[in-house]
């Protein structure tokens, strides 16, 4: 493979290719690995490259929170259309992109690896089934920014938006003021291969825009941006920032404790399912050029009918002959049970 003349000292993508095109050097001259194995190490790192795209990220931006949201798009959407990758490809995934920084630590780059060994970071993806939160776990979030303060205010915009519309990261992170359009409480946004499409929102999330809008983001403006999110400075608010704050509200509200963006997305998709709207709506709504990408959420469903059927019915699990005593405790509801 031919060595890139881009300088390691650039950031993004043009990074990341450097050291991609340096990397099968390390593989055989360290690792010993065979020309298959070497292959099958750069296809996967491909994957990673892909989300970095995706994502606005870089090579220095990997932490754990990072970590997590690529395995979870591994899991649901990283083969494209084809949905997610099974959990052995996953895995596998994982162990090339440890190796990967592993050289990127010889090279210089960091000091150590950013990326958790397996013993902090256990991997969790089961059953390509992407996470999501209960309708309680929402509203708690939802309700956690301080709405005084103009961050507060952007903040609760920023979770009302993601929630309400379903939108990637780096969909909320480009939208500017004027994609909204109040009185059909539509957004215009901007997706995968610059594809446009139009989502919606509702009275919470109007209130929520309008307040920000109208109060907050004047007092946060500097020079004169479209950008509808911005940070401290006046500036467009970055795709970190988004993460962070993601989890910041999270760990406020008490939800579990690995919430992306793109979990928001998940629990807008599962919830539209739950609610009775139609597969094709949702994937419409959420962008997905195949309804195969979007069937994923009625194996969540299904999944969750299945917990309730076990856990309500009386005869679920009891073999033939045997009722389940009337003395024994009821189960809590279903939303209760997701909520937990």
């Amino acid at each position: 493979m031919a060595t890139s003349s881009i300088s390691p000292g650039h950031g993004g993508l043009p990074q990341f290719d450097h050291y991609l095109d340096q990397f099968p050097r390390y593989l055989r001259g360290q690792l010993g690995l065979s020309e298959s194995t070497e292959r099958v190490y750069l296809a996967d790192l491909r994957s990673f490259r892909q989300f970095l795209s995706i994502e606005g990220l870089s090579l220095t931006d990997m932490d754990r929170q990072t970590l997590r949201g690529y395995l979870a798009w591994l899991a649901t959407e990283g083969r494209g259309e084809a949905g997610g990758f099974a959990r052995v490809s996953v895995s596998r995934k994982l162990t090339v992109l440890r190796a990967f920084y592993k050289y990127l630590v010889q090279e210089g780059l960091f000091r150590s690896t950013p990326v958790p060994s397996g013993r902090s970071f256990k991997l969790k993806v089961n059953k390509n089934l992407p996470q999501f939160l209960g309708q309680r776990e929402v509203t708690r979030l939802m309700d956690a920014p301080d709405e005084s303060s103009e961050i507060g205010l952007r903040d609760k915009a920023i979770l009302e938006t993601l929630y309400a519309c379903g939108v990637r990261l780096a969909e909320i992170h480009g939208m500017n003021v004027n994609d909204i359009n109040f009185p059909q409480r539509e957004i215009l946004v901007r997706g995968k291969g610059s594809k446009e499409r139009l989502v919606l929102f509702g009275q919470h999330t109007e209130d929520a825009l309008r307040l920000y809008i109208g109060e907050a983001r004047p007092k946060l403006a500097g020079l004169p941006t479209p950008a509808l999110f911005l940070n401290r400075y006046g500036e467009r608010l970055s795709r970190r920032s988004f993460e962070k704050l993601v989890r910041k509200y999270s760990a406020l509200a008490g939800t579990r404790d690995d919430v992306h963006p793109h979990t928001l997305r998940h629990t807008f998709a599962t919830h539209m399912l739950e609610g009775g709207a139609d597969l094709r709506v949702i994937q419409e709504l959420l962008g997905h050029s195949s309804p195969t990408t979007t069937q994923v959420y009625t194996h969540v469903t299904k999944q969750e009918a299945l917990m309730a059927y076990l856990s309500h019915h009386p005869r679920a699990d009891e073999p033939a002959g045997h009722e389940k005593s009337d003395a024994q405790g009821q189960e809590e509801p279903l939303t209760a049970r997701k909520d937990a």
